[in-house]
């Protein structure tokens, strides 16, 4: 029997005339003779890595050229590549003899030495060495007509490139055409209205809240969709294939935005619908046009979707039913893990996923088909063996049947994960990479991924521009060149094997993609590594247990519903590891921006490599410097105390820097504040509370509804003890309303009303309500006769106002009263309190809408401003500012001081920024 028929059988392989080359092949490999599989390791197989990436350059560059210009690149790239070819032939022909150094075997090149190479054969180390004398010899005797070995491969490797790039230059010319071409670029770019008929070719999603100046961002709903028939203004028609994004407003009185016809929508669904075309924001990008439907226009269905998509989506609405009942991760997380659907994540959760780097989680990928895959093959490098495991040969079930049936899994996951661009590069590098383990041979992996990078290239250019499409190949790429490497290493110094191959993985992919990250975040994660360790384990059985109960949700609802509630705990855990992630102060650090802060990130990565390296073989300095990360993550409130000054000691008040928005906290004991106002983001308000290790939170009082002032009520929220919300009774904008109602009961806070003349304590801290009134009614003016108090002209005008004492300090918040409310609370019986404060926080960000009555009244010391860096309102006002430092006030404002902390007792007063 030959050797590798006995290898293959499991038998021993007795040492004879290639033993020698066998015993090489081990030694490179670093296993023992006689282990499984040994010719899987040795040199990285390049040769298809410089085609695949002059396609994806190529690619990239010529999406926006005319097809002109792609079919000429893709001329000139054949000539060359034909006049390598013709080179190369010619080089191979030896005057006076007909045949080529192929044709010959053992010679160079030729078929028997490469197979004797390869297999390590008998005699392959002897004849390699003969052979390679023999060819110098022959190719001195014959005046070296034959070109060497290495000049043959660099010309086929250029002639590969140059093939590669001109294909890749022929499809990105013509997508990019497809997109230009027809009525609607040109519709477009004059804003025209016009009546389309398209087909739906993504799932519909609402888009994320964003605040904008006080309120927030109407809830719209996305929509990819191909426009097969448009209609202009004159009323002519015109059959056309043209991507675009439909922009379609919700009718908040028509349930909502869950309430929406549109996201009932199917992929491959035609509607007909109405609306106003605008060209894309981005040069370059993939659609021909923005096509904005206004006033919540319900879509016309013109066909049905396809009973492909009809089961999918079936199979879809079947999970989410199965999730309903479970804790609100879980039940958001879950969908998302199977098959992509995010629409349940929260703006928070999604914060914290990428804060931690776990996004990938949430996203389709890869990993997802190959979990589901090994399920069903087994271990991959059992695949073609006799010993083989998994579900297909305990059934009985062939290889090329389980092949088979792996195929079909493969379709069948992207038909219900969607088409999209997303997911067919998951399943491709999926596929291509699990059948390349299953193959046994490392050496095919690299291979493999720049097969698939080639192929989905060519297929989809559009590809060659997308971050995601990049990350996951970096990732992939990571995973098969650095991390063995990294694992071995660990395994040398004394790593268990399993840790070292996780570490090395995480590492790997880290190090890769965190200049990536950098290009869009500037931020980079110390936490990253640690929150992917922790949640390796729970992805594959949370994949597992969603993907069953997802299969059996059609069948049998109760069965699907155990299902998701057991698949529930993993998911459970891995939105609290990236919540506990993101919630440690010094989880990231902010990094430049854009390619320069990539290329400066990618130095000090491969710095703290090479530095790494000499750190491993000292155990005691490894453990310093990870105790000194672990201070620089946690940053425990004492010692960022004493490292920063911040926050000073014996604060009494601190005004966040939440941007264009206001975040106030009243020091009530160790650890215990009275949050005034939540600003505009969850994570700068959490941000500021941490570092001043606020814990417990008796009571939150939201001053009014507009979103600069209670968006950011998740974040205080977020990992504490709150007590109580409270406040104002105008109760304006409804959905600001509905919102805090909505997160308080969600974490089973009370809510309730502040109204003047309200007194509460907290420790040392006590503050009286001063507005506004419970009703209308006559109030005292100072020195003269009662008048009648207005009712709140608007959510401003109705502001909580409180007077709050501590450790003999006497500080006014305002709120954003405008000049009428400040004149009523001028004229209110609370009036007599006001005269002269210690510190005043300026009403509605220091606007020009002041009053100069109620200024000099107030005729503080102090002015503390919360406002946004070049914010488009122009706050705070030269004209405000003037005024209150003409009153004898110091003016600090955090757009240029960032947070502000008081700090005084009685008649002293001083003030530290962080």
């Amino acid at each position: 029997m030959r050797a590798e028929e006995e290898e293959a059988a499991g038998g021993e392989v007795r040492a004879g005339p290639g033993s020698r080359g066998r015993r090489a092949v081990h030694v490179a490999s670093g296993t023992r003779l006689g282990d499984a599989h040994p010719r899987q390791e040795g040199p990285a197989d390049l040769r298809l890595v410089p085609p695949a990436l002059a396609a994806w350059a190529t690619a990239a560059l010529a999406l926006d050229a005319s097809p002109e210009v792609a079919v000429g690149v893709a001329l000139v790239c054949l000539v060359l590549a034909g006049a390598l070819w013709g080179v190369g032939r010619r080089g191979h022909r030896v005057p006076g003899d007909g045949a080529s150094p192929a044709e010959v075997p053992g010679a160079a090149g030729g078929p028997g030495a490469e197979g004797s190479r390869a297999a390590g054969g008998p005699g392959a180390e002897g004849s390699r060495v003969a052979g390679g004398a023999g060819a110098g010899a022959s190719g001195r005797a014959r005046g070296d007509r034959f070109p060497p070995g290495r000049g043959r491969w660099v010309r086929a490797t250029l002639a590969a490139v140059l093939l590669c790039a001109g294909g890749a230059a022929v499809s990105a010319g013509l997508h990019g055409a497809d997109v230009r071409r027809g009525p609607v670029p040109g519709l477009a770019r004059e804003y025209t209205t016009v009546t389309a008929e398209a087909e739906i070719t993504s799932d519909p999603r609402l888009t994320r809240p964003r605040v904008r100046g006080d309120r927030v961002t109407p809830d719209a709903v996305l929509v990819h969709a191909e426009v097969r028939r448009v209609e202009g203004a004159d009323g002519g028609a015109t059959a056309t294939r043209a991507p675009v994004l439909m922009i379609v407003d919700v009718d908040e009185g028509a349930g909502g935005p869950d309430g929406s016809p549109w996201l009932g929508l199917l992929p491959s669904t035609r509607v007909r619908v109405t609306g106003r075309l605008a060209p894309a924001l981005a040069g370059g990008d993939r659609i021909a046009g923005v096509l904005r439907v206004r006033d919540g226009t319900e879509p016309t269905v013109v066909a049905a979707p396809s009973a492909a998509q009809r089961l999918a989506g079936r199979l879809r609405a079947g999970l989410r039913t199965a999730t309903d009942g479970l804790p609100a991760d879980a039940r958001a997380l879950l969908p998302g893990l199977v098959v992509g659907d995010t629409g349940r994540i929260t703006p928070e959760l999604d914060e914290a996923f990428k804060e931690t780097d776990l996004a990938h989680t949430l996203a389709v990928s890869g990993s997802n088909l190959t979990i589901i895959l090994a399920l069903l093959l087994g271990p991959p490098g059992l695949a073609q063996r006799v010993e083989r495991r998994g579900l297909a040969p305990r059934l009985g079930i062939s290889l090329r049947t389980t092949a088979l049936l792996g195929a079909g899994l493969t379709l069948g996951f992207v038909v219900v994960c969607r088409p999209d661009p997303s997911v067919l590069r998951a399943a491709a590098c999926g596929a291509v990479v699990l059948l390349a383990l299953a193959t046994g041979r490392r050496r095919s992996l690299l291979p493999a991924l720049a097969t698939a990078v080639l192929l989905l290239v060519l297929y989809d250019p559009w590809l060659a521009r997308s971050y995601g499409f990049l990350l996951s190949v970096l990732a992939t790429g990571a995973l098969l060149t650095v991390a063995p490497r990294w694992s071995a290493a660990l395994r040398r110094r004394g790593v268990p094997p399993r840790l070292a191959e996780a570490l090395a993985a995480a590492g790997a992919a880290q190090a890769l993609c965190a200049p990536v990250v950098a290009v869009l975040s500037a931020r980079v994660s110390l936490v990253a590594v640690p929150c992917n360790l922790l949640v390796e384990f729970a992805v594959a059985p949370a994949t597992v247990l969603g993907f069953a109960a997802l299969v059996t949700a059609p069948v049998a609802m109760p069965v699907a519903k155990a299902l998701a509630w057991c698949a529930s705990w993993p998911a459970g855990w891995i939105a609290g590891i990236a919540r506990a992630g993101a919630a440690l102060p010094g989880g990231g650090v902010d990094w430049p921006g854009g390619w320069g802060g990539a290329l400066l990130l990618a130095l000090a990565t491969a710095a703290t490599v090479l530095f790494g390296r000499r750190l491993l073989g000292r155990p005691w300095l490894c453990g310093v410097c990870g105790v000194l990360l672990v201070l620089a993550v946690v940053q425990p409130p004492p010692l960022t105390r004493v490292l920063t000054g911040w926050p000073p000691p014996g604060w009494r008040l601190a005004m966040c820097d939440v941007g264009q928005g206001d975040a106030t906290v009243l020091a009530a004991g160790d650890g215990t504040g009275v949050v005034v106002d939540a600003g505009p983001d969850p994570a700068l308000v959490d941000h500021c509370l941490r570092t001043l290790g606020i814990t417990r939170v008796p009571l939150v009082v939201l001053t009014h509804f507009h979103a600069d002032h209670v968006a950011g009520l998740p974040g205080v929220l977020r990992g504490r003890e709150v007590g109580a919300i409270e406040t104002t009774g105008f109760e304006e904008p409804p959905a600001q309303v509905e919102f805090v109602r909505r997160e308080a009961a969600a974490r089973r806070v009370p809510v309730g009303r502040a109204v003047a003349g309200e007194r509460r304590r907290a420790g040392s801290l006590d503050w009286e309500v001063l507005w506004p009134p419970p009703r209308a009614r006559p109030g005292p003016l100072p020195g003269g006769p009662a008048a009648p108090v207005p009712e709140p002209e608007g959510p401003n005008d109705a502001s909580v106002t409180l007077l709050v004492r501590s450790a003999g300090l006497r500080m006014l918040l305002l709120g954003d009263l405008e000049p009428p409310g400040q004149r009523a609370l001028a004229r209110s019986p609370a009036a007599a309190l006001l005269s002269g404060v210690d510190v005043l926080k300026v009403a509605h960000h220091g606007s020009a809408y002041q009053d100069p009555g109620l200024i000099r009244l107030v005729a503080p010391r102090l002015a503390l401003i919360s406002c946004g860096a070049d914010n488009p309102y122009g706050h705070p006002a030269a004209s405000t500012v003037a005024a209150l430092r003409a009153g004898g006030a110091a003016v600090l404002r955090t757009d240029r001081d960032g947070a502000l902390a008081v700090v005084g007792t009685g008649g002293a007063l001083r003030v530290a920024r962080d």
